[in-house]
């Protein structure tokens, strides 16, 4: 049976990324994402919007009736 040879330049390149996201993690403190898409402010969100009434509602006040 064959031994697989390693590829030294594609331990290069991995080594390279993760030294590059280690000093990414040290300069921002937290992971960044570059592959997410920016969304605007402006645009309409109804999801969004509809979490945000939620959560700044008062606490539901329970009204129980005695007859």
């Amino acid at each position: 049976m064959k031994t697989k040879k390693k590829d030294s330049f594609m331990d290069y390149i991995k080594a390279n990324r993760r030294g590059s996201r280690e000093a990414e993690i040290e300069n921002h403190g937290h992971p960044v994402s570059f592959s997410r898409v920016h969304v605007s402010k402006k645009v309409y969100n109804r999801k969004k919007d509809k979490a945000d009434a939620q959560r700044h509602l008062p606490y539901s006040i329970i009204i129980v009736c005695f007859n």
